[in-house]
């Protein structure tokens, strides 16, 4: 069968359909690609909305396993079980300390996704223009596109993401609200501690999107040069943008690993020596090994299958309620 440039241009289409609502919980995922028609006519904005209202719910939902994961990745040394872990996140804050950080989680999900959207769409116009090109863009400068926006975006609201694993980790009574985490912040750390893990989590930005993109092409593709002469259907490219999604947290996980652990560090100036990616990355692999970069995968995949689902239904009630028409 032989496929025209506007056969490609439909399954990015619809592939944009599917994964919108994709939501995981990560942060590093190559950003929404809307149609002309979309832009002009405005229905990007809703297909936005919907996302973000759909991400929220979902993260909303597995925040116990996401506080799970970041406890396991700081203290998996020490608190290496699971059940141990989450008898001891309830013993000491009860059931409702299973959701601390979720709020400030669900609060960057606007800004992130605006600022993102607005340097791929930048991004994109600047490759277009070199380039001459017209349709969609190849794998790799949708990788190039998507890895500039996320460093932009990841830049722009980093704080927040160490506020979210302060939030996440701190003792109850520690913090009263999340202006209060900051203020405390600020004042005994300054302002470097809101940009610790800054690093590996740029470099994450690299084989998270380049890994999730080969994955899904590949699987997209592999389909394609099938026997099928019909368009994958959404279930279809769901199931192969969470694949691919899988893929690159697992192989960037060991970075998000070292991130989380370096905005865990509380250290104060004169205090003690805060740990570089290079020294918190030796002493892991000296006192765990390999396995201790992997602490906290496994209720990190357990939140996947359930992420999704809920994004789908949401995402599927909040794009009916808007009136987002599929092209």
């Amino acid at each position: 069968m032989v496929l025209t440039p506007y056969y490609y241009c439909l399954t990015d289409v619809r592939r944009l359909q599917t994964e919108e609502y994709l939501d995981i919980g990560e942060d590093m995922n190559i950003p929404d690609d809307f149609t002309l028609a979309e832009m002009t006519s405005g229905m990007w904005w809703r297909h936005l909305v919907s996302g973000g209202i759909a991400g929220a719910v979902s993260r909303t939902c597995t925040a116990p396993l996401d506080r799970l994961k970041v406890y396991l990745q700081v203290y998996g040394s020490r608190r290496s079980k699971i059940g141990k872990c989450l008898k001891e996140m309830v013993r000491e804050g009860g059931l409702q300390s299973l959701w601390r950080g979720n709020g400030i989680n669900v609060i960057k999900i606007a800004p992130e996704s605006a600022l993102k959207f607005m340097a791929y769409e930048q991004a994109k116009k600047l490759i277009r223009q070199r380039r001459n090109v017209k349709c969609d863009l190849s794998m790799l400068d949708r990788f190039m596109a998507g890895s500039a926006a996320g460093a932009f975006s990841q830049t722009a609201i980093y704080p927040l993401e160490v506020l979210k694993t302060r939030l996440a980790l701190r003792k109850t009574g520690q913090y009263k609200s999340i202006a209060d985490a900051a203020q405390k912040i600020f004042v005994k750390e300054g302002a470097k501690a809101f940009y610790k893990g800054y690093i590996p989590n740029m470099l994450g930005i690299i084989p998270y999107a380049g890994i999730d993109l080969a994955v899904y092409e590949t699987l997209k593709n592999h389909y394609i040069k099938s026997d099928s002469k019909e368009a994958p259907s959404a279930m279809l490219l769901l199931a192969c943008g969470t694949a691919s999604s899988t893929c690159g947290q697992v192989c960037s996980y060991p970075l998000a690993l070292i991130r989380t652990r370096m905005q865990a560090e509380a250290n104060a100036p004169g205090e003690g020596q805060n740990h570089t990616m290079v020294s918190l990355t030796k002493e892991i692999l000296q006192k765990e090994g390999v396995r201790g970069l992997y602490r906290g995968i496994t209720p990190n995949f357990m939140k996947v299958a359930p992420a999704v689902s809920i994004s789908y239904v949401v995402y599927e009630k909040c794009r009916t309620a808007l009136g987002v028409t599929m092209t």
